[in-house]
């Protein structure tokens, strides 16, 4: 079971924090905020460290600016809506490292918020370059990794700084994402099932190989369902299949067959000539697939199967759509997962991404148990059952 020091762990008061947030958050022409629950889901640990009698340093990237300054990239739209949020003025720098940054920040005092600029504006935060962790590092007396999305990176922010600022330790946020993995994988209730979706057989194979040792049941949807069913020998037109993973597809399956997990695929799906939004749709059984027409969501005969085998689930791990669910006639298969694990009395956990655009979009986010905050983070999560910003974190 992983177990982190958080922030109840450790003496807040008169101390300033480093806070490794998530700010890469959507901006449209103007610069304006178009989605601000990044932000919304950092105000506990902000909160906290202020009324433990502390000040918060947070830091963040947002976007790709590759080492240099970009204005479009700039943190400075945030200030103004975290100020709202926290109802108390947000001070903000132009830069995160430097003499002027640190000469500011000796004289913070408790209470204060401050935010600095992009850290991916230096090119020593990608490369976790020891001399831009130590001038991060210097500029507080504990860290705090609230970024769970970052997790998975060896940046500067993310691996170097903690291992020279101590201590370190967990926000909330983190801590719930630690915390929910321990149900689903150290001490869960079963059976567990995990449901994979997505595109491509190559960006989840190694999630695959390692939820064979940890659950009961495997759900398989979306496109990368076609590689495994063209691997069984079944006729899949033109839907999407990855021809160098079919052998590897092949053995999967056969592991799974080995181990006792049931393995399922769709056993019909919708296809179409096209991926449109207005496309003429037709139900196919999944092994008959038309030469002109590919297989674009799992069908109801699919639903249904997908819906018995969740129905009897304890847990349940999601991540990656059933189809292509942005166009309409493609969303039922998709959003019907989503209803079932709505009304379940299972523990349910979904995995950033389209998963999560996917629940909003049928209002039900607030059914799921937790939806994580991270994508590839979640995944490679699934995969090792570690990651290295959490592993930089001092142990409970």
């Amino acid at each position: 079971m992983l177990r982190k020091k958080t922030l109840e762990d450790i003496d807040l008061k008169g101390k300033r924090a480093l806070v490794r947030v998530d700010y890469n958050v959507p901006l449209n022409g103007e610069g304006n905020i178009t989605d601000d629950t990044r932000i919304r889901a950092t105000l506990p640990t902000i909160n906290y460290i202020l009324d433990s009698g502390g000040s918060v340093i947070l830091i963040s990237h947002l976007g790709r600016p590759k080492g240099k300054s970009v204005p479009s990239m700039s943190l400075a739209p945030i200030v103004r809506r975290l100020s709202r949020l926290l109802r108390l003025e947000v001070l903000f720098l132009s830069d995160c490292v430097g003499d002027g940054v640190r000469q500011t920040l000796e004289g913070l005092q408790p209470g204060a918020v401050v935010l600095l600029e992009n850290l991916r504006f230096h090119s020593g935060e990608i490369e976790n370059d020891p001399d831009f962790s130590r001038q991060l590092a210097s500029l507080a007396d504990v860290y705090v990794d609230d970024a769970f999305a970052t997790s998975h990176r060896e940046h500067a922010s993310v691996v170097g700084v903690p291992a020279i600022l101590k201590p370190a330790v967990a926000g909330f946020l983190m801590q719930k994402e630690i915390d929910y993995f321990n149900m689903a994988f150290t001490e869960p209730v079963r059976p567990l099932v995990a449901i994979l979706g997505g595109a491509k057989v190559s960006d989840k194979i190694k999630t695959i190989m390692s939820l064979m040792e940890k659950v009961d049941k495997i759900i398989i949807g979306g496109g990368m369902a076609f590689t495994f069913l063209k691997a069984l020998g079944y006729r899949v037109g033109k839907s999407l299949v990855e021809e160098d993973m079919l052998e590897l597809a092949a053995d999967i399956m056969g592991e799974a067959r080995l181990k006792g997990i049931p393995f399922y695929l769709p056993v019909d799906c919708i296809a179409a000539n096209a991926i449109e939004k207005k496309a003429q749709t037709t139900v196919v059984p999944a092994q008959e697939i038309p030469e002109d027409k590919m297989g674009l969501d799992i069908g109801p005969a699919t639903v249904t199967l997908f819906n018995e085998v969740l129905n009897l689930a304890k847990t349940i791990v999601w991540n990656g759509p059933m189809g292509v669910f942005e166009l309409p006639p493609f969303s039922k298969g998709t959003f019907s997962i989503v209803e079932t694990l709505a009304n379940s009395q299972a523990l349910t956990i979904l995995g950033g991404g389209d998963t999560d655009v996917a629940v909003h979009a049928t209002g039900n986010s607030d059914k799921i148990d937790y939806i994580s905050t991270g994508g590839g983070a979640f995944l490679l999560f699934l995969e090792k059952g570690e990651l290295p910003g959490i592993n930089a974190l001092d142990d409970a």
